[in-house]
């Protein structure tokens, strides 16, 4: 039973102690005026009593009476007098100016906006662009079904190359250091798909009329679909947590098929290489040695497959940096 009248505070508990159970009681009252209601919580192994002052100020001591009761002793571990609360405003405000001191030497970068303004744009319009070629081809897709899959590159091309060329400048943005992202995973996905897209599809009218060049295209876009909005919003310090998950756990089905619709393509591009002779390079007597470009696309195979191996990995890593549990700080 506590409880606090005429700025007294009285307690009145029943325990069981070292002589069996027994009646503790005692009464505090206080140099000041208080709030009557105290904050009581309960533990194993003690009660928190907290009585708030009804003026804050500092008191001379915490009794009316001079002389401190026997049963009475101060915790030192949550003591404050008013020195000390002084020495830790002053360090506070030390720690304040120290940091003003550092932020002042650090050069501000006179264009910050505008960089931030260019990767919202470039990263609105690639949305943008790979959204237009999502909705086409799927309301494509169900007016005329299988069919839409053989006139894919003639009604998505021109978007395609748009968006292919344009992500060259994801290499440029990350060697300036306009971006954070490592320039290996982007030089591999980058140069990869225009590969397919300029050599292979943009070469042969025979490999545009293909089936799998619909399954390219719609793997592409899926993926570029949560990314670039994903970056859009990382420009303006907005993380929307379905976003992230959708852009780190998207990719996880969706790269390895577009890297085997990628595998697929090339397999079928082979025999015409070898029938017309295209890109083979023939060199000069007296080695009189032809490089067939077919040999060149069956080397490019095996590193298509390592590329697709480098990103898993890179994206499997970013995904347990944003999405994996996060570490607690030892006490």
């Amino acid at each position: 039973d506590i409880t606090i009248t005429d700025n007294v505070l009285h307690f009145r508990a029943q325990g069981h102690g070292a002589k069996g159970d027994n009646i503790y009681e005692f009464e505090i009252e206080f140099l000041e005026p208080v709030e009557p209601k105290p904050v009581c919580r309960m533990t194993q192994r003690q009660l928190n009593i907290t009585v708030q002052k009804k003026e804050s100020n500092w008191w001379e001591r915490l009794t009316k009476q001079e002389k401190r009761p026997l049963f009475l002793a101060p915790d030192f571990d949550r003591w404050l007098d008013e020195s000390d609360a002084e020495m830790e405003l002053r360090e506070k405000e030390e720690e304040k100016i120290n940091k003003m001191k550092i932020e002042s030497r650090v050069p501000k970068d006179p264009f910050k906006h505008l960089k931030k303004g260019y990767l919202i744009m470039y990263n609105l319009v690639q949305f943008l662009g790979f959204s237009w070629i999502f909705v086409n081809m799927t309301v494509r897709l169900f007016i005329l079904g299988k069919d839409s899959f053989y006139d894919t590159f003639h009604t998505i091309s021109d978007m395609m190359y748009f968006c292919q060329t344009l992500a060259l400048m994801e290499i440029m943005n990350s060697l300036i250091g306009l971006v954070r992202s490592p320039l290996i995973p982007s030089v591999v996905q980058i140069f990869g798909r225009n590969f397919v897209l300029f050599v292979i599809l943009g070469s042969l009218e025979e490999m545009q009329s293909k089936p799998v060049v619909f399954f390219i295209f719609y793997f592409w876009s899926i993926t570029e679909l949560f990314r670039y909005p994903y970056y859009m919003l990382s420009c303006i310090g907005i993380e929307w947590k379905p976003l992230t998950w959708l852009r780190y756990t998207v990719w996880i089905p969706l790269y390895p098929l577009g890297g085997l619709a990628e595998a697929v393509c090339i397999v079928q591009s082979i025999p015409i290489f070898s029938e017309t002779g295209k890109f083979s390079l023939g060199l000069p007597n007296p080695l009189n040695v032809t490089i067939q470009f077919p040999f060149v696309l069956q080397i490019y195979l095996i590193a298509l497959f390592l590329g697709v191996f480098v990103n898993f990995r890179h994206l499997y890593k970013q995904r347990k940096q944003h999405l994996g549990p996060k570490k607690r700080k030892m006490k």
